[in-house]
């Protein structure tokens, strides 16, 4: 199934358990002094879309950025599932837990998606997806959504307590810890069997 209409697309932050794990110090920090009881999102506008195959640009004076290999919700409707799609979450390195800068994670081309829309009921119960991430055809990471802290349905049921998705709109289900850093030349490959293989190579950013 191809993506028809592609409307906005959301990231969530702490939706892993070892997120939640290595973050527990800083979360417990004022002013919240807790974790966050609701889904903490973010936007990955237009301008950071990279299609499969794509080149992504590393900024002049960055060294490596952060590979973010996750799946996203396709929506059909408001609190329909149309089906899943892989998708590389790109970003900066960073230590700001609170207000992530926008510089960190919306530069051009800093989202790599796929090209193959697999439909909920080909793909499979989410909580088992499992994704393998290879660097330059070696394995750098094992993604397990067993390890989620709010599985697909109920992400998107808490999601749409607050806000109204539209057909077309991503909802990703979260990064694990270990995110692979990569650097200019690095050729990434995102696979799993229902959703095939994201790839991705990145390059020096043009002087």
């Amino acid at each position: 199934m191809s993506l028809v209409k592609r409307g906005t697309v959301y990231g969530t932050l702490m939706n892993f358990r070892g997120e939640l794990e290595a973050l527990a110090a800083q979360m417990n920090q004022a002013p919240y002094k807790a974790p966050p009881q609701a889904p903490v999102l973010y936007v990955k506008p237009a301008n950071t879309w990279t299609e499969n195959g794509g080149r992504i640009a590393i900024p002049a004076g960055t060294a490596e950025v952060e590979v973010g290999a996750t799946v996203a919700m396709v929506m059909k409707s408001a609190r329909e599932i149309a089906g899943f799609v892989l998708m590389n979450d790109v970003r900066i390195p960073h230590e700001s837990f609170f207000r992530p800068p926008v510089k960190f994670n919306a530069l051009d081309g800093f989202l790599g998606i796929g090209d193959r829309v697999r439909a909920r009921n080909e793909a499979g119960d989410p909580a088992v997806f499992k994704l393998e991430v290879r660097v330059n055809g070696s394995v750098a990471q094992t993604v397990r959504f067993s390890q989620l802290v709010r599985p697909a349905d109920k992400l998107l049921a808490e999601v749409s307590e607050f806000m109204t998705l539209s057909e077309g709109d991503m909802l990703m289900l979260g990064c694990d810890v270990g995110r692979p850093r990569v650097k200019a030349g690095d050729r990434v490959e995102i696979f799993m069997p229902a959703l095939g293989t994201l790839t991705n190579t990145f390059v020096a950013e043009a002087a």
